[in-house]
């Protein structure tokens, strides 16, 4: 017990200078999340076996836990599939408008697994299965608290040039998503005493009548942007071709450059910024609610497969710890 006690504060300390140096020197790195999650988790174990000590506090951390753990089991996977059901009638039944509709159900399943007699090997991969969703879970709480971190500590004034990415059309129309985007950029505009270049980028998808970009570039000269303030990069069908794209595009002396996107994505393109050597950061713009669940929970995919090297290793070694428990 005292040596828990004291452990646990050293290594929370340890995990938060960490997480401070490698901030301070990129944070443009998702290991940055990691080692946030690691310090806020060991600080909460921490406190938490601090205020057991006062037995006056004991029934008031019993009511919180169980209402945690009513949220997490009970509230979450509902929300989760009501949203699901949202997305699947406002935006179609793309597998990622689905993310939240099955990671819903998944979790119900998962649940009531655990009533079910399996033996003891179906038990063993329930075990797994759950292991690896607390894994998962740690992670994309981690990386969503850091995001919004980031979002606070990017570059925000003194810009050369301003890069807007695409989304998609409806037709030849800006969406209300990309219009987003579009009135963030606008504002870092308007707020510099010398106005900075503004690269629009996206390229033209098989249902839209004109380019991404003619639509942005159009949808800034009616909001009295000049004509020679404004590039557009036409090509682009990827997070990485914008940036790429944009970036060769850029005068030599533009070099204080952000990327507007979505506040869901910001994270996920300021790490592609960094994977590409570009010395961009990226800023987003406001998203409609119902979005972001959808939304995060495709950013986390995107991101888990970029370092999926680390995820699988990390798997591993959860499948191979449970097993051998079970031998």
């Amino acid at each position: 017990m005292r040596f828990a006690d004291g452990v646990l504060p050293v290594a929370a300390a340890v995990a938060l200078f960490v997480f401070a140096v490698r901030l301070a020197h990129e944070p443009r790195r998702l290991g940055n999340a990691v080692w946030l999650g690691v310090a806020l988790l060991l600080t909460g174990l921490w406190l938490l076996r601090q205020a057991l000590h006062l037995e006056w506090l004991t029934p008031v951390l019993v009511v919180v836990l169980g209402a945690v753990v009513v949220l997490v089991a009970l509230v979450l996977p509902i929300a989760l599939i009501v949203n699901g059901g949202r997305m699947w009638r406002r935006e179609g039944r793309s597998t990622g408008n689905l993310l939240s509709l099955a990671l819903g159900v998944g979790l119900i399943v998962l649940e009531a697994l655990f009533f079910v007699p399996l033996g003891r090997w179906g038990s063993a991969l329930v075990t797994v299965a759950a292991v690896l969703a607390c894994y998962f879970g740690f992670l994309f709480l981690s990386l969503l608290v850091y995001s919004v971190l980031y979002s606070r500590v990017g570059r925000r004034g003194g810009l050369d040039a301003v890069i807007v990415l695409g989304c998609g059309l409806s037709g030849d129309e800006v969406p209300p998503l990309l219009a987003g985007r579009l009135e963030r950029a606008i504002r870092l505009y308007t707020r510099e005493s010398a106005p900075p270049l503004l690269v629009v980028s996206g390229g033209r998808g098989p249902d839209e009548s004109v380019t991404e970009a003619d639509a942005m570039h159009a949808y800034l000269r009616d909001r009295g942007v000049p004509e020679d303030r404004i590039r557009r990069e036409d090509q682009a069908r990827t997070t990485e071709e914008n940036l790429r794209f944009s970036a060769a595009l850029l005068p030599e002396e533009a070099r204080r450059v952000v990327a507007v996107t979505s506040n869901y994505h910001v994270f996920r393109a300021a790490v592609e910024c960094r994977r590409l050597h570009l010395p961009f950061h990226a800023v987003g713009s406001p998203t409609a609610h119902y979005f972001l669940p959808s939304a995060l929970l495709r950013e986390f995919a995107a991101l888990i497969l970029h370092y999926r090297r680390t995820t699988i290793a990390a798997c591993v070694v959860i499948v191979a710890a449970v097993v051998l428990l079970t031998l």
